[in-house]
């Protein structure tokens, strides 16, 4: 695949044209990572460091980068030509059903910490944890602790509290000050699944 770059008006945007079709007609506009989630091409896009913004067209894909000096084209355009012939690649779907995730929806009455450390759940952490097998919830933030619930492969792997203390904590601690640790947190469910399984364990030993 031999994707062509070109320039456009806007100097932190450029056309990506891969030399396929991406749509039949119209364009489609994903402003965050939050409205790309029925798209696993744009959300692996999205998790490029820099890009803020991504269009398809019929055979066309505009990237859009961070508006700051210090943030170049160069080191970004090889990862988006390796994305883009990564997925075409896969034969995976442009477009899926998939809604958006409820737990990482910016809200009206969220704060700018708690609307950051869900961006950073949404375009870094999650597409990494999923790349594993499993999943990762936000439960909430309060007096500088996140909340997170691991799910899948990620919730019984012996690994876990060290993925969240070595890797999520610092990353968010880096791009959120406000951020002082992060507690994995079980709900309901998960304690009666406990409970149910140690009965069980109890059951087997007795006899």
């Amino acid at each position: 695949m031999f994707i062509q770059v070109q320039e456009t008006p806007n100097p932190n945007s450029l056309k990506f044209v891969p030399g396929v079709q991406i749509m039949e007609s119209g364009t489609v506009n994903f402003e965050n990572a939050q409205s790309a989630v029925g798209s696993p091409l744009a959300r692996q896009l999205f998790t490029i460091e820099g890009i803020t913004g991504v269009m398809f067209g019929t055979d066309f894909i505009t990237i859009t980068k961070t508006n700051d000096d210090c943030v170049d084209w160069a080191p970004i355009k090889p990862n988006i030509f390796a994305t883009v012939m990564d997925f075409f690649a896969s034969n995976l779907p442009i477009f899926t059903d998939e809604q958006p995730r409820s737990d990482t929806e910016i809200l009206e009455d969220d704060d700018e910490t708690v609307a950051m450390i869900k961006e950073l759940i949404d375009t870094r952490i999650r597409p990494t944890v999923q790349e594993d097998g499993g999943d990762i919830i936000f439960k909430g933030f309060e007096n500088g602790v996140v909340k997170l619930k691991m799910q899948g492969a990620c919730s019984t792997c012996p690994s876990s509290i060290f993925t969240l203390k070595n890797g999520i904590e610092n990353m968010l601690q880096f791009y959120v000050p406000e951020v002082n640790s992060v507690e994995q947190v079980e709900d309901e469910v998960d304690e009666i699944n406990k409970e149910e399984f140690k009965k069980f364990e109890d059951k087997l030993d007795g006899t």
